[in-house]
């Protein structure tokens, strides 16, 4: 079996052509492609797949974006030098066995390192990869017709997650979606197809929840409104690449700082932190997470938004 490479010093100055394979995750997509675009802005010929990076791959003008390959990976694979994957069994699980130069970045993700991944990736660039001048952004652009935040006072909510364990209680973002319409807001949830029984109440609140073909649908929408707010998930990333001012909500603070959205004017709201022991925290995360305390954190958001936007 051919093993993948961690950051080894052989890694110093690509060269040649870089395959890179993105994550099957929203979020994991966007911050990778900061290594994407340094690698570009150095020189460095780069072939983008993955499911997420192919349906916005009208937002990336001037990257080569393609499909995940479903079979035949030592064809696909063998023109390139170096092929990067963010996990080294996901999305495509035997990768290693099929290309004699596989980067991971599992070091680059769990690692000791400071800053959230989107930093992490742009350190990574400059510290290992030996990139010049690596910059924070993945270079996302909106394609021609959109007006950012055309409809300023619409706030998507996403009330969803990857896990469970990552999602607010439901009533409260039905509660949080009423008051911000009291003050005037257009709220609106993201939820996908799959997630859509968990909240088949949602009418009888009369609360909308449009349906999106695709991805590239759905980061239109995105881009047009005002604000967003949601679990940790990749939607969240993708407002703050967007440029939206964005509120995510956390359960632990270590979480957070590595996991929060890089991009734009950003706030984590977190919940209540005086209760003792990591365990407790995941626990009790939902209880102690008030819907005054969002509130607060999203007037707080408005504020510095109207600082920066003016």
């Amino acid at each position: 079996m051919t093993h993948s490479t961690n950051l080894s010093s052989a890694l110093r100055a690509p060269v040649g052509r870089v395959a890179f394979v993105t994550s099957n995750a929203i979020g994991d997509t966007l911050v990778s492609m900061v290594i994407v675009r340094n690698l570009m802005d150095n020189g460095v010929d780069v072939t983008v797949y993955g499911t997420p990076a192919h349906a916005l791959r009208h937002w990336f003008p001037g990257v080569a974006v393609r499909a995940l390959p479903q079979d035949d990976l030592t064809t696909t694979f063998a023109g390139y030098d170096t092929v990067f994957q963010m996990q080294w069994n996901q999305p495509l699980r035997d990768l290693v066995d099929v290309h004699p130069h596989v980067v991971t970045l599992q070091d680059v993700e769990f690692g000791n390192r400071p800053g959230c991944m989107a930093q992490r990736f742009a350190d990574f660039c400059r510290d290992d990869l030996a990139l010049r001048e690596p910059v924070l952004d993945n270079g996302i652009t909106a394609p021609a017709g959109l007006v950012h935040r055309r409809n300023s006072k619409r706030v998507m909510i996403h009330p969803e997650a990857s896990t469970e364990d990552k999602r607010w209680f439901s009533h409260r973002f039905v509660r949080l979606a009423q008051r911000l319409r009291k003050r005037g807001y257009d709220v609106q949830f993201v939820i996908a197809p799959h997630e859509r029984e968990r909240w088949r109440h949602l009418a009888a609140f009369d609360i909308p929840a449009p349906h999106f073909e695709n991805l590239h649908e759905l980061a239109c929408c995105v881009y047009e409104s005002g604000w967003f707010i949601g679990n940790d998930s990749g939607i969240g990333h993708l407002a703050s690449n967007l440029g939206i001012p964005s509120l995510s909500l956390f359960r632990r603070r270590r979480v957070a700082e590595r996991w929060r959205p890089a991009w734009g004017v950003v706030d984590v709201v977190l919940p209540w932190q005086w209760v003792p022991t990591a365990y407790l925290k995941e626990k009790l995360w939902r209880q102690t997470l008030t819907c005054n305390r969002v509130l607060a954190a999203f007037a707080r958001l408005t504020r510095q938004a109207s600082r920066t936007h003016g």
